[in-house]
């Protein structure tokens, strides 16, 4: 494994009874799709697409939207910036090692905890060849999106496990903040942000092909692994 930047103190023990993806940017390559759609969006009302670029990734497009043109309907928005980034689905893949780690994770419980619609995630999953969870949280099955620890907290009922037993894996600062808030163990990958902004989390690795040998080195371990531990 390499290059791990071990964060927030490495973290306390944890019990990992459930592994937790983010979607964008951990398990599917859509940055060039997700940001294509909202300058699309920002362009069409007049707005700095630059600064709307700025603090999409990680949240719920309503919540965005609220913030830039609180005049609009936002579930209307929402679906229409969901429409463009449909448009080019064909261009989607899975990120390097996210198979893997989906491999790893589906021994046991998991989930997938997105800030995009439903039918968005279940496409994007299709269309990278991912199988879709039984439990995947969305942006429609909560009232606060990240980095309010909702998402996660729900999924964490979904699955029946403790919210300290669970391992998160994130790209975006506004998730990692909603994991730990949470009470979980954060894993963060820098395939979006540089580890900088992602210094909150417990460990953060240059990609998923590194958290996967994180998690396969733990499967045999038992239920008891801790993040700074080699």
């Amino acid at each position: 494994m390499t290059s791990v930047q071990v964060t927030a103190g490495g973290g306390p023990a944890a019990r990992v009874s459930a592994i937790m993806f983010d979607l964008d940017g951990v398990l599917v390559d859509s940055l060039r799709i997700v940001e294509r759609a909202w300058r699309r969006w920002a362009d069409e009302h007049g707005l700095p697409a630059d600064a709307v670029l700025g603090v999409v990734h990680g949240r719920i497009a309503r919540e965005v939207i609220g913030m830039f043109a609180p005049h609009l309907d936002a579930a209307e928005q929402a679906q229409l910036v969901g429409g463009y980034e449909t448009q080019h689905g064909a261009e989607l893949a899975a990120v390097p090692g996210a198979r893997e780690c989906v491999g790893i994770a589906s021994r046991g419980r998991w989930a997938v905890v997105t800030s995009g619609a439903r039918a968005l995630a279940t496409a994007r999953l299709a269309a990278a060849g991912l199988p879709v969870p039984e439990t995947l949280v969305a942006a429609e099955d909560v009232t606060t999106g990240k980095p309010d620890p909702e998402p996660y907290l729900r999924a964490a009922a979904a699955l029946g496990v403790a919210a300290a037993d669970c391992v998160v894996i994130e790209d975006a600062p506004m998730g990692v903040l909603a994991a730990k808030r949470a009470g979980m163990t954060v894993l963060a990958v820098t395939t979006t942000h540089p580890a900088a902004a992602l210094g909150q989390a417990d460990l953060v690795f240059p990609g998923m092909l590194d958290v996967g040998g994180w998690l396969d080195a733990r499967a045999g371990d038992g239920p008891t692994a801790r993040p700074g531990s080699p």
